[in-house]
């Protein structure tokens, strides 16, 4: 091993790195010049066979020649670097007038994006939003709301029952049981709606669904009257269809509200049946422990599949329930 000997290995490594093109020809001048194989690799380990005193002299001539060569080649990778981020943004310029082909995000179904709104719209006005299992008890899917026992809701064309017939278990028919649970829980006054899933044995059509999504709103407190029912669903009615909605009650009957009344609204210059309301009958308020003579209330109740076929002209419930992303995608993610 000579001195002229290292020195030819390290101009050879300076001209080949200074004549790569590219990285990728730089990769290769690398390994033949500074690799595991190359010239001054294979010097480098030979100094373990060498006497102390050429070891010492040899290992300085290597050292010296590995570090010109560890320069040479940093100094060829950040020249070529350079001139590749230069000709990337010469060659790969972006034109952003061009349209975005993004893909779809994904989001939340139009029926939670508008139980989320309604939800938050109540929030806002001072009520909590209470929940409760779509598996419910008979005795607090009927009995409690006063709906007698030959009452046509309770035959197996409007109910689903849960086998063994005997358990009394049915998928509830309404959220009003969550309206039970709160009464029998919480001792007035109580301010809550109640939106979730409810089950019917209907035939999925053009506006039924045998599953299908309700909110329903109760207030039990002292003084309270079919004048704080109508003002609260016109506030409800106005945020969801717009200022200039009307609304009004046209006289019912339901087994837990007395008086009862169906609310309609004027929306897109027709009369259109959102739901129905009424003043808690005083026999639900007793069973759930309620002291009437201090206490009285309102109940109101809508589906949400109506209201958003209403608020967007929907006509075919087939459109809510299928899936189809053409039809979801409308109403944004949600999130």
């Amino acid at each position: 091993m000579r001195q002229e000997e290292v020195s030819g290995w390290v101009n050879a490594a300076r001209s080949a790195f200074a004549t790569a093109k590219d990285l990728d020809s730089l990769k290769v001048a690398r390994l033949a010049h500074a690799g595991d194989k190359s010239p001054i690799a294979l010097a480098s380990r030979g100094l373990g066979a060498l006497s102390p005193e050429e070891k010492a002299s040899f290992g300085k001539i290597i050292g010296e020649a590995k570090a010109e060569i560890a320069q040479a080649l940093a100094q060829a990778t950040q020249a070529l670097e350079i001139e590749r981020d230069r000709k990337v943004l010469l060659e790969e310029i972006v034109d952003v007038t061009l349209p975005v082909n993004r893909a779809h995000r994904g989001g939340l179904h139009p029926i939670t994006i508008i139980k989320n709104e309604v939800s938050d719209f109540f929030i806002e006005q001072g009520f909590a939003v209470a929940e409760g299992p779509e598996l419910e008890s008979g005795w607090l899917n009927f009995d409690a709301l006063n709906i007698p026992a030959d009452h046509p809701a309770r035959t197996m064309q409007d109910t689903f029952f849960i086998e063994p017939i005997e358990s009394g278990m049915v998928l509830r028919t309404h959220t009003s049981p969550v309206q039970i649970r709160t009464m029998l829980t919480q001792q007035p006054p109580i301010y809550v709606v109640c939106p979730g899933r409810t089950f019917r044995a209907d035939e999925l059509d053009a506006t039924h669904s045998p599953v299908f999504h309700q909110v329903e709103g109760l207030v039990i407190d002292k003084g309270i009257t079919m004048a704080h029912l109508k003002g609260t669903l016109d506030n409800f009615a106005r945020h969801m269809f717009g200022p200039d909605v009307t609304t009004r009650l046209r006289p019912s009957f339901f087994p837990f509200t007395e008086p009862s009344a169906e609310v309609d609204i004027f929306f897109n210059n027709r009369w259109i049946e959102w739901g129905g309301c009424g003043m808690v009958n005083p026999k639900v308020l007793a069973t759930c422990g309620i002291d009437t003579d201090l206490y009285s209330g309102f109940a109101f109740g809508m589906g949400l599949e109506r209201t958003l076929m209403v608020r967007h002209g929907i006509t075919d419930m087939h459109d809510i329930v299928e899936g189809d992303l053409r039809f979801t995608r409308q109403f944004g993610v949600g999130i």
